[in-house]
């Protein structure tokens, strides 16, 4: 199973249904960075990924995106290989 990192913040509806995504996928650690407490890790994350908002997500080396872009890579079946890669 591959790393899972995902910055995200408290309050976030879209992060919690992507860790329930991740979590019926059979992922059992996620490593979350809560941008609302270090700024200077909310720096970071525009930095790496060119965005704003969150979640955003890393499964290994890969930014896959949001919670929506999530959902999209199960839709089309890809989620599980990412994961299992």
């Amino acid at each position: 199973m591959q790393k899972i990192l995902m910055y995200c913040t408290a309050v976030c509806p879209y992060c919690v249904r992507a860790e329930q995504l991740l979590r019926a996928k059979g992922v059992q650690e996620i490593e979350k960075v809560r941008i609302d407490l270090d700024p200077d890790r909310r720096a970071e994350m525009m930095t790496r990924t060119g965005r704003r908002t969150v979640p955003q997500i890393y499964i290994g080396e890969q930014h896959v995106g949001g919670c929506d872009d999530l959902y999209a890579l199960n839709d089309a079946g890809t989620l599980d290989t990412l994961l299992s890669a």
